[in-house]
């Protein structure tokens, strides 16, 4: 059976985001949370998928994502639970 598309994939728009489609993202998360992703797309007056904009957020516009190297107690502790748990 599966699950329902989640748009319709005519009109919407495919490829890199353009800064003023992360603005109206940002914009619009931040108000109202991101509830459905379905929905948000519309709401948010972006011509993505509702997927797309979840992967976007969550891979690049979320405010607490960490970017650049470990710190030197992050690689210690890699290093431990490697040790620890080994290749599983």
């Amino acid at each position: 059976m599966g699950r329902s598309p989640c748009c319709e994939k005519i009109g919407l728009k495919k490829g890199p985001w353009t800064p003023e489609e992360d603005e109206k993202l940002l914009a619009f998360v931040e108000e109202h949370g991101h509830g459905s992703w379905r929905a948000l797309p519309a709401k948010a007056g972006l011509q993505r998928c509702g997927k797309s904009c979840r992967l976007r957020w969550t891979n690049y516009l979320r405010p607490d994502i960490k970017r650049g190297k470990f710190s030197l107690q992050e690689k210690q502790t890699i290093i431990q639970l490697h040790a620890l748990l080994g290749d599983t």
